[in-house]
């Protein structure tokens, strides 16, 4: 029999994460007698939620079991929710749910808003009172939209996978230490198996969080193998307490893709626009570049923030006329009528034919000629020779920018970010459980 197990909101501003307790009862729940047949599930929901901890993830672990484990796998999980959430904090409010069946396809609907919208903890009550499910929360319900979301998110088309070794407690707090020229060479030996390992741009490792929670790194790729390939390519200068396979979202542009056609265009959510550029892009206090875009709802402010690093040049370059398609989340902004969309990626369609005055050519020298005086046509300072009656010509622009798509800088991706060298590497799940060494212990 199959049980699906969704986990959410266990972590806080100050420690703690959801993913380690899913890694703690990969260990535990294995020594009851189940079989895994899925890699545990990292979901990353709507980015845009503003009362997210971090990167607004919840998990799934997915097994067949013997149904008289049922109770006991129970009070593992539960057990262990309780002894490892950072309950107390403000925001945290843990949540599981137990489903003994496939996700129905109204459990796999309520996911895909998840992934875009903002859900209120009643629908998800409703659906799992509708399914028989059992469920658990402490302190409000709210985790029971992530943990729901989480179970029937079930990654049947594009997904990727993380290796995450996670630190020891005494550690927990303190600089990683992880060797920053191994993540350079495991990231020359592996890409584009892996992505995201480390930002040139910006020289900085990103497979290394800053945070007090237990995860030491994380490494993103297309195959669990090649994850693994890559985990033990780095060169680690502290203890590991356990480290586990997961298979996600991440990197896949969920977020964007799963869009309703004609989606209001609303704050805290995603938004996929396409439309011709209005307006110069102007440049802020902070280096932030924005633009407007006309689009047949309406107009948005759009954004490149500075963490976006060169992208902010792409935008800048942008001209009116400009046509485009922009991807980002929806902010509202203070003392500001139009909605922004903090860019994530820019598609540029087509551009505008840039013209410029250009004085008339000496037809010795073939130099531009200087004015000779208002009402006096043009003269050659080195020939001497002068045009009377001629006038500025127009001449055609080459604009630097070229058609395609751009994206920031590596450090502002965003988990669900679809970065360029997955382009083309999209994948079907096959349905194949987890096969060889997956997670220690």
């Amino acid at each position: 029999m199959q049980l699906h197990i969704g986990i959410d909101d266990t972590d806080s501003t100050k420690g703690g994460c959801t993913t380690y307790v899913a890694a703690r009862l990969v260990e535990k729940i294995a020594r009851i007698g189940v079989r895994f047949i899925d890699y545990p599930n990292i979901i990353r929901l709507n980015p845009n939620i503003p009362y997210k901890t971090r990167g607004n993830a919840a998990v799934a672990l997915r097994v067949n079991f013997p149904n008289e484990a049922y109770e006991r796998i129970q009070e593992t999980v539960l057990h262990e929710i309780e002894h490892n959430s950072d309950l107390g904090q403000p925001g945290t409010d843990p949540a599981v749910v137990f489903i003994k069946a496939r996700p129905s396809n109204r459990i796999k609907q309520f996911s895909r808003r998840a992934l875009w919208d903002i859900l209120r903890d009643e629908d998800a009550v409703r659906i799992l009172r509708s399914a028989g499910a059992s469920a658990a929360a402490y302190g409000t319900s709210l985790g029971l939209v992530g943990a729901l979301a989480a179970v029937g998110q079930t990654l049947e088309g594009d997904h990727t996978y993380e290796l995450v070794a996670y630190r020891t407690t005494p550690n927990c707090g303190t600089p990683r230490r992880v060797d920053e020229d191994s993540v350079k060479r495991m990231d020359r030996l592996t890409t584009p198996g892996t992505f995201n390992n480390y930002d040139y741009e910006n020289k900085r490792m990103l497979i290394t969080p800053h945070g007090p929670d237990p995860v030491l790194l994380g490494i993103r790729g297309e195959t669990a193998e090649i994850v693994k390939k890559a985990f033990f390519t780095v060169k680690i200068s502290e203890a590991i307490e356990r480290w586990v396979i997961f298979r996600t979202n991440h990197g896949t542009d969920a977020h964007l893709q799963n869009l309703p056609v004609n989606n209001p265009i609303k704050p805290d959510r995603p938004a996929v626009l396409r439309g011709i550029v209005s307006d110069p892009p102007r440049r802020i206090s902070g280096g932030h570049v924005f633009f407007t875009l006309r689009h047949q709802a309406g107009e948005w402010d759009c954004a490149a923030f500075e963490p976006t690093g060169r992208f902010r040049e792409i935008v800048a370059g942008l001209l009116p006329r400009d046509e485009v398609t922009v991807y980002g989340g929806v902010k509202k902004r203070e003392a500001n009528p139009f909605l922004t969309i903090n860019l994530e990626k820019i598609w540029i369609h087509q551009l505008a034919d840039m013209f410029d005055l250009e004085n008339p050519t000496c037809r010795e020298c073939h130099k531009h000629m200087k004015s000779a005086g208002r009402g006096q046509g043009f003269r050659c300072e080195k020939c001497s020779i002068t045009l009377r009656k001629s006038t500025k010509r127009t001449v055609r622009k080459l604009r630097t920018l070229g058609l395609g798509l751009y994206v920031p800088a590596l450090k502002a991706h965003r988990h669900l970010t679809k970065p360029l060298s997955r382009y083309g590497h999209e994948r079907i799940w096959d349905r194949s459980p987890p096969s060889g060494l997956w997670h220690r212990p």
